[in-house]
């Protein structure tokens, strides 16, 4: 579909950057235009012209609403009782991209889970009514909105322009930017108070970590065994005794007592009823809370409760996270209400109520607690098998007293946590993030935090779960805490997640299976501590809602979205990899570069570049390179491995139990190599002046358990600094003018380039089939990415084997295998990585490259457009693809490759929707023949094509 017409521009009305309490916002959006009607019927294609969609900030339908909307997207925001999202629409489309309210986001902090704004109280997870919006309720325990700031889009890095570009991309990108300032919740009720740390606003009665055994315990040990013992080898603490046997400590407590809490390193213990735990004693019954280690039956961390009466076995944490990987802290609350809260937490996890058991009047008061292995009804007694002999340990145990006064973990005003929105002019992405502002005198600990939920519509519906595809909603999400991947899907597997709805209760999957609920979150930590009067900064989040469900136009949204939020992408130099890092090596590769058009030279992997040397010697030797390179108009830079190799002397990577390394090995970043490395790293650049890093082996995302203090204290943290590690200093590089080529999704974080897609042992394949690989790496691999965005691989010489039948030198002798290779490369504006020792060897050669590097620079504002795929290539006939620019005069050009050994001509048919063109267009064939063609009502023509025996022809369209 064509949208033919333009609608009205929408003003953009920017109030000047203050911050408004919240009495005050109203006053703000009041001042603000009105939110223009959308007409479908008007509206003009933003994958054609995008100059009409503005982003601005508008008045809601209601005094309290505020709306962001660049005609393509909009979202609103309702701000009382409390801040939500209760619109977020797709005006392309005309669909609602939500089906329902959530928080604005979440965040552990010092092991307390908060909501960020939202409202509770929808009736219906299907759908959201707008008569139900104004019934809404705020939820007293989530973070509270109070600020507003409206402004502009801010750059996330620097990026210094020292190369061809896009010239139509803005940085920083043109939009509208919000931030919204929210208070922790003020504590109103018990049920606020029983998340917290047992410490908070309580007095700590008893407190023992068994260094010693206090003789106010006594030790109850089972008979079935002569070793059974609370005492092991000497350590106190430490049971020694079989699986299904009760062998405890137990101890009167003082009358006050509300809380007991015991922390537990399972070890060997796998039982399930005669698990560790802990009990209360009262007048007329014993509660017992225990582990099960490893329930046999359900393969999984469970725990069971014995409520006096009943025993409530194989409880589960809601999402499985609970492990014997690390201790588990149990602990009993005793609320006001005379409700005995059963709760657990472990490392990273926080605390989750498994049971809440109701007390009698005359039972509400403990007398004495046992810990440790406790018979299955919380008594003495052992199971009639005993089972075999287990090892386990009580860390620790503690008992407080009830709230003191009104409870106040923080003052209100002492954490703010901010959520920021940017929605961008002309493309339909919103970006959002996180930051927390510690105003305490304390440390505060980051856990985790998820800056995006959405109750997506559906993809679709199935009532059995076989009929319910692993489909997400028709939505691209990407974050820029991105690695390990070629595509931006693999690269944020960690991060975005599409999950189940629990509140999504009529959804046809009876199973309630739907995937319909985004969380952007991390997967492990950040874990970070936040110190007074610092600021944390999570990662940011784009949202792409999909306007079609045809692959080309979603991936063309895709690509026009990274020449927004990534404009740096679209440098794009003609590179060589020279083989050899010598001077008279290296500046051959200049001089023929420069001689024959190419921008760029490497020295590529092998070469005996070595940016780890920081002898004053060789940076001198390196900066009289790239002075050359600089006098001949060529940037110069090197190879670097840092991921799949071993360092040794405990610097690598120590991975989680039962995983490894991406790579198989990895130095970690934190470690003393680590930070040795990008200190040379960054010394390199700014004393050589060299211009370019092929970085192999990125940061891939590995976890490391190895505490390395100060930048690191383990599993929990490790993936967040080391990513923070890597990123500041692709970041550098981009203020600087350095091009990264990094194989690796850090597109969002800095890097130039990533490969487009291949298998690198291909390249020993004979030349005919090298060729076939390349169209079909380019074809396959520029549906999400421009092409500008991947390498490809042209070798000169042998490279993984192939002998000769592989090899394109000496060059003179397969001149039109090198040309084919360089065409089929430019004409879809892909940059290779030419490596060898030499761009040409004769001056016929010379002459080949020339011409073709100057046809392409000649048409490169196109070439550098958008790939259009129209036949992928197979080696039986003609395929083909059109390079699509509507902003340059040349409005496409069609190339097609014959792969046979004789002629062949062809009337095919072209989709030409895309060049912006409509009704007649003119082409001009390889042999300059102009000729009209005539657009049909379904945007395509048709066009005879002649193309010789195994070469190339273009075909050039303009108005």
């Amino acid at each position: 579909m064509r949208f033919k017409k333009l609608i009205p521009v929408l003003l953009l009305f920017i109030v000047q950057p203050t911050i408004a309490q919240t009495t005050q916002t109203l006053d703000i959006i009041k001042s603000l235009p009105q939110k223009p009607e959308i007409n479908l019927n008007t509206q003009n294609d933003w994958l054609l012209d995008n100059s009409q969609y503005k982003a601005a900030a508008y008045q809601g339908k209601q005094a309290d609403q505020l709306v962001i909307s660049n005609g393509l997207i909009s979202r609103t925001f309702k701000i009382t009782p409390n801040l939500a999202t209760i619109a977020f629409e797709n005006h392309t489309s005309s669909e609602s991209i939500i089906r329902g309210v959530k928080p604005e986001a979440q965040v552990t902090i010092d092991g307390k889970s908060y909501n960020v704004g939202g409202l509770d109280g929808q009736p219906n997870y299907a759908f959201l009514k707008q008569q139900w919006i104004k019934d809404l309720k705020n939820n007293p325990n989530a973070f509270q909105f109070n600020k507003l700031h409206i402004g502009k889009p801010k750059k996330t890095m620097h990026w210094k322009k020292v190369r061809h570009h896009d010239k139509y991309t803005n940085w920083p990108p043109k939009g509208i930017y919000l931030r919204m300032d929210y208070t922790m919740p003020t504590p109103s009720d018990s049920k606020i108070a029983s998340t917290w740390e047992s410490s908070n606003n309580r007095t700590q009665l008893l407190s023992d970590n068994f260094t010693e055994l206090n003789d106010q315990w006594k030790i109850h040990t089972s008979k079935s065994h002569p070793r059974s013992s609370f005492i092991n080898e000497g350590k106190p603490g430490e049971i020694y005794t079989p699986a299904n046997t009760a062998t405890y400590a137990q101890r009167n407590l003082p009358k006050n007592t509300k809380i007991v809490e015991v922390k537990i390193n399972t070890g060997t213990d796998k039982s399930v009823s005669w698990g560790p735990g802990i009990a209360l004693l009262f007048k007329n019954k014993t509660i017992k809370f225990n582990i099960s280690p490893n329930n046999s039956g359900l393969h999984k961390t469970c725990f069971s409760i014995f409520d006096g009466s009943t025993e409530h076995p194989n409880l589960l944490h809601p999402k499985n996270k609970i492990n014997t990987d690390k201790p588990i802290t149990l602990r009993l609350i005793i609320t006001p209400q005379n409700n005995l809260l059963c709760q657990a937490k472990s490392e990273g996890i926080s605390w989750h109520t498994y049971k809440t058991v109701k007390l009698s009047p005359n039972d509400n008061t403990p007398t004495a607690v046992r810990i440790g292995k406790i018979g299955k009804h919380g008594h003495n007694k052992d199971f009639s098998t005993p089972g075999d002999i287990v090892r386990l340990k009580i860390e620790n145990f503690s008992a407080y007293s009830k709230l003191n006064k009104k409870p106040s973990p923080k003052k209100t005003n002492d954490i703010v946590l901010s959520v920021h929105y940017e929605l961008y002019d002309g493309v339909p992405v919103i970006a959002k993030w996180l930051t927390v502002k510690n105003n305490s005198k304390k440390q505060i600990t980051i856990n985790s935090f998820t800056n995006e939920i959405l109750a997506a519509v559906e993809y679709t519906s199935g009532v059995e779960p076989n009929d319910i595809p692993n489909t997400s909603p028709n939505i691209h999400v990407e974050t820029d805490y991105a690695f390990g991947s070629f595509t931006a899907t693999g690269a944020n597997q960690h991060v975005v997640h599409w999950e189940k709805d629990p509140q999504y209760k009529s959804q046809v999957s009876w199973a309630r299976l739907t995937p319909c609920l985004l969380k952007v979150k991390p997967t492990v930590g950040p874990e970070q501590t936040i110190a007074p009067n610092k600021t944390f900064q999570s990662f940011r989040t784009y949202v792409l809602p999909q306007d079609s469900y045809d692959r080309e136009r979603q991936g063309l949204a895709i690509r026009r979205m990274y020449r927004v939020i990534a404009p740096w992408t679209t440098e794009n130099p003609l590179m060589m990899h020279v083989r050899r890092a010598d001077w008279a090596s290296v500046k051959k590769g200049i001089d023929q570069s420069a001689e024959v058009g190419f921008e760029m030279v490497i020295m590529t992997f092998g070469s005996g570049f070595n940016i780890e040397n920081d002898s004053p010697a060789y940076l001198k030797q390196m900066k009289k390179y790239a002075d050359y390179a600089k006098s001949k108009g060529v940037e110069i830079g090197g190879y670097s491995l840092l991921a799949s190799r071993r360092v040794g002397g405990g610097n690598d990577v120590v991975s989680p139990k039962g995983t490894k390394p991406k790579f198989g090995n990895a130095p970690a970043l934190t470690s003393k190599w680590g930070q040795d490395y990008f200190r040379k790293l960054y010394q390199f650049y700014k004393k050589t002046g060299m211009k370019l890093l092929e970085h192999d082996g990125s940061y891939p995302g590995d976890i490391d358990t190895t505490q390395r203090l100060p930048l690191q204290k383990g599993e929990l943290d490790s993936r967040w600094v080391q990513w923070r590690i890597i990123t500041d200093f692709y970041k550098f590089c981009r203020a600087n003018g350095v091009y990264l080529n990094v194989p690796d999704y850090y597109y969002l974080a800095g890097s130039n380039k990533c490969g487009m897609g291949y298998r690198e042992v291909n390249w020993s394949l004979p030349r005919p089939q090298q060729v076939l690989h390349t169209r079909q790496n380019i074809y396959d691999g520029s549906w999400t990415k421009n092409t500008t965005m991947g390498w490809m691989f042209v070798p000169l010489t042998q490279y993984h084997g192939g002998g000769a039948a592989a090899t394109i030198e000496p060059l003179k002798d397969h001149l039109n295998h090198y040309q084919q290779m360089i065409m089929s490369n430019l004409t879809s504006g892909t940059q290779a990585c030419y490596r060898g020792p030499r761009l040409f060897d004769t001056p016929k050669t010379r002459d080949m490259v020339k011409s073709q590097i100057k046809w392409f620079k000649k048409h490169r504002q196109t070439l550098e457009g958008d790939l259009i795929h129209l036949k992928r290539p197979d080696g039986q006939n003609l395929d083909y693809w059109l390079m699509v620019n509507p902003n340059a005069k040349e409005k496409g050009i069609l190339t097609a490759f014959n792969p046979l050994d004789t002629p062949v001509t062809k009337t095919i048919k072209i989709n030409t929707y895309y060049t912006g063109l409509s009704n007649t267009l003119t082409i001009q064939n390889p042999l300059g023949k102009i000729s009209k063609h005539k657009i049909n009502n379904t945007h395509h023509i048709t066009i005879k094509v002649t193309v010789q025996p195994q070469s190339h022809a273009s075909y050039i369209i303009t108005k």
